[in-house]
């Protein structure tokens, strides 16, 4: 009897999380979040001088912080066809995401070893640019998905 209790409640707050939505609204602020901080990196990279390294990694949290609302917040449609296109889309992004942070690294290695003489050590890729390719993929596979449905 308390195992299935225990299940029945597990299961619950799984579903609950899986169907977690924020307001339509946030959609509207993550794009303005998202494009502020495109900008700003670019007038940081172009037009502000000094070590500005503390302002490189909070515009990039924010960055992410918009993508997030843009990729979780209600469809103005939120039907069952809209739920399934946004699990695959994230499924897609978990999938190209994986594969990315695998072969991504050993693009680079070749490439700069190709095109530098003196060649360059071996580096991971960072949690920022991995994340930032997830959401773009989730975001835009989901946008592409609802459009030829």
């Amino acid at each position: 009897m308390e195992k299935s209790k225990f299940a029945e409640c597990e299961a619950r707050g799984l579903h609950k999380l899986i169907n977690f939505r924020l307001p339509r609204y946030c959609f509207t602020l993550g794009l303005t979040i998202t494009g502020l901080s495109i900008l700003a990196m670019f007038v940081r990279a172009f037009a502000l001088e000094g070590d500005t390294e503390w302002l490189k990694l909070l515009l990039q949290k924010t960055l992410l912080v918009g993508l997030l609302l843009i990729s979780i917040a209600k469809d103005p449609i939120e039907d069952e066809l809209i739920i399934k296109l946004r699990a695959q889309s994230y499924t897609y992004a978990f999938m190209t995401g994986v594969i990315y942070a695998l072969v991504m690294p050993y693009v680079e290695f070749g490439v700069s070893n190709v095109l530098k003489p003196e060649g360059e050590a071996f580096h991971n890729l960072g949690d920022f640019q991995v994340l930032l390719f997830m959401l773009m993929v989730q975001v835009l596979c989901f946008n592409t998905l609802k459009r030829i449905r």
